[in-house]
């Protein structure tokens, strides 16, 4: 196997087992560790860390300790969360949100830079096109990576599913499940339906097992990368201080485009957070139990990964303001029917449905959300993508942050108004550039630009 080839698929690997952990413990934060809304207010800290990391540390790290090492330090933060949440307490999982979330950003970074210098190596020794061995490279990585989703979720609901007290949810509970939910009693109905302490333990055991995997598979499998290529990458990292960096990111706000997106790339991170921290407690773990939340969420990672693939393709022929109408239309009817629907077991189908829908919507806004800022601000890329990923995360921050304190309803409410107000300032987005360059064609303007799929931790 060519030598690259093969570092590419341990990196997928290595992320494989350990978001597999990572995801299915995200997922079930709301419902695991509900008391005083400690596992939403841990993710609202770990998304708040990620915020400070992404904007210092991976150029340090990926300096002081090359590629190889900056993944597999990183790694270790992740499988710190799994630890803390054995003994769940606001001293163990506050502490250990905050090493994850600085951890987040120079994973991801050196993962993006190792990939790129391999795939640059490659083409230079083959003859080809760097660009496009690249793109090949971090298509071979997300096709392992996005399978993630699907089995840290499988795993939790396999496990919980072995609980040998099946809990009867009463008629009674069930009313206090839902949108118009009673804060107090559903945490109550959580509680009672919660596993015993000994499958939580073979549950936290597996997932650390496989965070432990993953940085085993990156120390002992993973080639260094080459001196003079380590250099020229350093070299590039050395450019762009921390402040000239900091200042080039808020400084990219004087163009009035990025602010009108700030709404729209808020609301990535508002309706990822509404899905993860509220459907899954007040209409899955309230009304079914918490061994469905996994598969809930299965079929979420299934749709959206495959939505993702299909959007990427037809994105040419169907254009992106078509796509974000169909996400628009997909997301406002799920929030109504939530504000509608009172759940009840009888309905089993219907759990599924909503995180299904919200899967193809969430795969347009990722898409073509990332595909929108390569394509409007391809001179100053990095400083987009550093302001996406910044009010994303504000957006998750806030909504896990409000998680607890407002009832379902509300957050429906807050939702809907940021989706409303998302359109609007991307509708004048779209018109600011058709009125900018009338001359270009429709498909040109919309078919450019990278489709990244980077924005889940």
């Amino acid at each position: 196997m060519e030598r690259n080839l093969k570092n590419v698929l341990i990196i997928s690997f290595g992320f494989l087992f350990l978001f597999t952990a990572y995801g299915g413990l995200q997922s079930l934060q709301s419902s695991l560790n509900s008391e005083e809304g400690l596992g939403v207010a841990s993710l609202s800290v770990l998304y708040a860390a990620l915020i400070l990391s992404s904007m210092f540390l991976p150029p340090i790290l990926i300096k002081k300790l090359g590629c190889k090492w900056t993944i597999a330090i990183s790694m270790c933060c992740y499988i710190a969360f799994s630890l803390g949440n054995f003994y769940a307490s606001w001293y163990t999982l506050i502490p250990t949100s905050v090493i994850l979330g600085l951890g987040g950003a120079p994973l991801w970074s050196a993962k993006c830079t190792y990939l790129t210098i391999a795939g640059t190596s490659y083409a230079e020794k083959a003859g080809k096109n760097a660009k496009d061995i690249i793109n090949q490279y971090f298509g071979v990585f997300f096709l392992v990576f996005q399978s993630s989703g699907i089995w840290g979720n499988l795993i939790s609901s396999l496990i919980f599913s072995q609980s040998s007290t099946k809990v009867e949810i009463s008629e009674e509970d069930l009313a206090c499940c839902g949108a118009y939910n009673c804060l107090t009693d559903t945490t109550n109905t959580t509680e009672s339906a919660k596993p015993s302490n000994s499958l939580i333990y073979t549950l936290l055991g597996v997932y650390t097992a496989s965070g432990v995997l993953a940085v085993l598979l990156i120390i002992i499998f993973l080639d260094q990368i080459k001196s003079d290529q380590a250099e020229t990458e350093k070299e590039k990292l050395e450019t762009p201080s921390f402040w000239s960096t900091f200042l080039a990111t808020f400084q990219h706000l004087k163009d009035k485009r990025q602010c009108l997106l700030i709404p729209l790339t808020m609301y990535s991170g508002f309706e990822q957070g509404f899905l993860s921290g509220d459907y899954t407690k007040a209409y899955v773990t309230c009304a079914l139990g918490i061994q469905y939340v996994g598969y809930v969420m299965i079929c979420f990672a299934a749709v959206n990964s495959l939505c993702s693939l299909l959007f990427g393709k037809i994105s040419q022929f169907t254009g992106r303001k078509l796509l974000f109408a169909l996400a628009t239309i997909t997301n406002t009817a799920c929030i109504i029917a939530l504000l509608l629907w009172k759940p009840h077991p009888k309905q089993l189908p219907v759990f599924f449905v909503f995180p299904a829908l919200w899967g193809l919507s969430d795969a347009v806004w990722q898409t073509q959300t990332n595909g929108l800022y390569g394509i409007l601000f391809e001179k100053h890329k990095e400083a987009a993508f550093a302001n996406y990923r910044l009010w994303e995360s504000l957006g998750f921050v806030i909504a896990f942050g409000y998680s607890t304190k407002l009832q379902v309803y509300i957050k429906l409410y807050i939702l809907l108004s940021v989706l409303v107000l998302s359109m609007v300032t991307y509708g004048v987005v779209e018109f600011l550039e058709a009125k900018s360059s009338p001359g270009t064609p429709t498909a040109m303007k919309e078919n450019g630009g990278p489709l990244t799929q980077e924005t889940h931790m």
